[in-house]
């Protein structure tokens, strides 16, 4: 068999080393990297840690709009595509990486498959949610991470070629933890200790893009005694000095520039709490055990919530501060395992060899 794997932002590079790790020992893969995100510090520093295998092609796509990312995969990997016929084209998540794959694979002879099929926030003003309702709809095989994602899919009429396979994201996680404490030096060198700070991450376009979303969020942020550490993606420094805060952030923050993998997992597993948009960190959060507050309206992983571990609180000052203040009443519980048992990836090639 064999399989054309597309990639383009970190949480794709961590979901992809489960998968193809297990794929390259009976299967040959081609990894195609896009090049959505293509710096250093969030994109090769992923594939040298998690020891991903150098991708056989990278696109080059770079910035730009929604549109430009994704007319420009789209007519790069189309002739990749064509040139290396494989049996199935392998898509991650809800990028516009996602979506411009999944184009070229329906209209080609070939099987696509959609990891983290069936997840929806509900808010169609997310490019992320038209990106990955379309991926659903055009794909062959739909690997759900629970089964409220399998329910999903069954109310929008798709049912067959759906699997809940677990979330692949967990296989990594429990690689990376214990090397993440043994290799790691990330808390001495930006001087906090485990259970002494607050991570915090905001990228989503809708908080950074709005000076008054984002002002909202530090002044929430800013109300903790604990230390903020706070990795800075390149496009929300652009957008804190755009909108005259970056001295403000970085006066209250131990604001850094964005870490590698190992380095940012330890950081989630040390933190007292984590305060963040994104959708991947929520879920890392709770494999960790760590308490998250979501600087969101909505969540696609509504099990994070459910159990407690999570609470949406939106760019609004006071519920954040309130959020930063309350007790996570978790310890005690039964923790819930809606994600699977860590052999998603597993489950995923036997599916994709069989189909």
């Amino acid at each position: 068999m064999k399989v054309l794997t597309v990639v383009g932002a970190r949480p794709q590079f961590v979901k992809a080393f489960a998968v193809s790790t297990t794929l390259r020992e009976k299967h040959e893969e081609v990894l195609v990297h896009t090049g959505q995100h293509y710096d250093e510090e969030l994109s090769d520093v992923f594939f040298d840690e998690l020891g991903i295998p150098e991708p056989e092609y990278n696109l080059g796509v770079g910035s730009g709009s929604h549109a430009e990312q994704t007319a420009t995969t789209m007519q790069e990997l189309d002739t990749v595509v064509e040139s290396e016929a494989p049996d199935a084209v392998l898509v991650y998540g809800d990028t516009n990486s996602t979506l411009a794959a999944a184009l070229v694979a329906a209209k080609r002879p070939v099987t696509l498959a959609h990891v983290e099929a069936g997840l929806r926030s509900y808010n169609r003003e997310m490019p992320e949610e038209i990106n990955r309702v379309l991926t659903d709809h055009a794909s062959d095989l739909l690997f759900a991470p629970t089964e409220t994602a399998v329910e999903t899919l069954a109310g929008e009429g798709i049912r067959d070629g759906v699997y809940n396979t677990g979330d692949v994201m967990y296989d990594t996680l429990a690689w990376a933890r214990h090397r993440a404490v043994e290799r790691s030096s990330i808390l001495d060198e930006l001087g906090v200790r485990d259970g002494e700070y607050v991570l915090a991450t905001v990228h989503r376009a809708s908080n950074t893009d709005d000076p008054d979303r984002l002002a909202a969020i530090l002044d929430g942020l800013a109300t903790t005694d604990l230390p903020v550490v706070f990795p800075a993606h390149p496009r929300t420094v652009d957008r804190l000095r755009e909108h005259g805060l970056y001295e403000r952030a970085d006066d209250a923050f131990v604001l850094t520039d964005p870490v590698g993998y190992l380095d940012f997992v330890r950081l989630m597993d040390g933190a007292e709490r984590i305060a963040t948009d994104s959708g991947g960190v929520q879920k890392e959060a709770f494999f960790l055990d760590t308490p998250c507050i979501t600087l969101r309206e909505e969540t696609e992983w509504v099990e994070t919530v459910e159990a407690g571990w999570n609470v949406l609180v939106g760019a609004e000052t006071e519920q954040i501060r309130d959020a930063l203040r309350r007790t996570f009443d978790v310890a005690s519980a039964e923790k819930p395992e809606p994600y699977g048992d860590g052999t998603a990836a597993e489950t995923i090639v036997q599916l994709l060899a069989s189909a």
